[in-house]
């Protein structure tokens, strides 16, 4: 989409979700961004996105992750980021393009362009709306479909169904009724025949990762990654006849109903607004529904803004 010698940074605090989103719309552009990774210090950690950058940080500090030679595109998500993306534009004299992903809470001036979700508020004339986020895995999904699975997902019989674990955030938590509800979503679908595929992250409560490999140990119907070896996820996704993902994470939901198979949305305690709209969103297109304790089938095409969100990207660039 864009001349092949652009450049291109990704701004990071360390954030997974953040990066996943950034990167998945610089690979769609065709650049291979480099990560920059941020440490702002107290106090400048309290102020973002409000305050200047830390000043150990400062461009022209040894080790600054913002310093030059400046690339073609900024891309930053995380309010950590805004002081350093702001500086960034600062700098280059507005001649670095920059995009920030989801909303800086500093107006749509913060960059050149802006991406939120349809359940954020911020709109403007350089705000990119769409219903799901960027992602790095439905542009593999169909070339997956058409390659032989990873030898741990081909041995499961079908249907197979990929368990997609996420864990406690800033709005929801993983309550021991939950964790228990979890264990028995996994027992009753290898009950009920099905192949199982587990994927937990980062954030799984151990202690609920434990007790499903235990529970699941020796059984031929179920595979759990474990964190050895590649991660399978992609694969989980691009072989699964259903998903059963957590609602703990906007990412995790949106990369589900990039494949186009039913997407079983399991709702742990606590939650938020935001959220609770999103996946109202997705339930009115059909492409969710709340987990009722069974599985169903229906059909809906993929969802999955990644292209759509680069080329309105690449649009504005090549025209600035």
């Amino acid at each position: 989409m864009l001349p092949r010698d652009t450049t291109a940074w990704v701004l990071s605090d360390g954030k997974i979700g953040d990066e996943v989103q950034c990167f998945g719309i610089a690979e769609a552009l065709g650049l291979s961004a480099q990560r920059r990774l941020i440490a702002p210090r107290a106090p400048w950690r309290w102020i973002a996105p409000y305050g200047p950058v830390a000043p150990h940080e400062a461009p022209a500090r040894i080790n600054s992750p913002i310093a030059p030679p400046f690339p073609d595109i900024v891309f930053a998500a995380g309010r950590q980021t805004v002081p350093y993306l702001r500086r960034v534009r600062d700098e280059t004299q507005g001649k670095t393009f920059t995009v920030f992903v989801k909303d800086p809470y500093t107006g749509p001036a913060s960059a050149d362009v802006i991406w939120v979700p349809e359940h954020d508020r911020l709109r403007g004339d350089n705000v990119i709306v769409t219903t799901t986020p960027a992602n790095r895995v439905g542009g593999v999904l169909e070339e997956l479909r058409c390659s032989p699975p990873d030898a741990r997902i081909a041995a499961l019989p079908r249907p197979r169904v990929a368990l997609i674990l996420g864990g406690n955030s800033g709005n929801h938590r993983f309550a021991s009724r939950d964790c228990a509800r979890l264990i028995g979503i996994a027992q009753m679908l290898v009950d009920s025949g099905c192949g199982l595929m587990i994927s937990p992250s980062r954030r799984t409560p151990p202690a609920l990762l434990f007790k499903l490999t235990g529970l699941l140990a020796g059984d031929a119907r179920a595979f759990v990654w474990d964190g050895s070896g590649d991660n399978p996820y992609a694969q989980m996704l691009a072989h699964a006849d259903h998903v059963i993902v957590t609602a703990d994470s906007v990412n995790m939901v949106g990369e589900a109903v990039a494949t186009g198979v039913p997407v079983h949305v399991c709702e742990p305690s606590g939650g938020h607004r935001k959220i609770s709209l999103y996946i109202d969103r997705l339930t009115e297109l059909g492409a969710v529904r709340r987990w009722r304790g069974r599985l169903a089938s229906w059909n809906y095409d993929p969802i999955d803004a990644t292209s759509f969100i680069a080329r309105e990207i690449a649009r504005r660039y090549l025209a600035r």
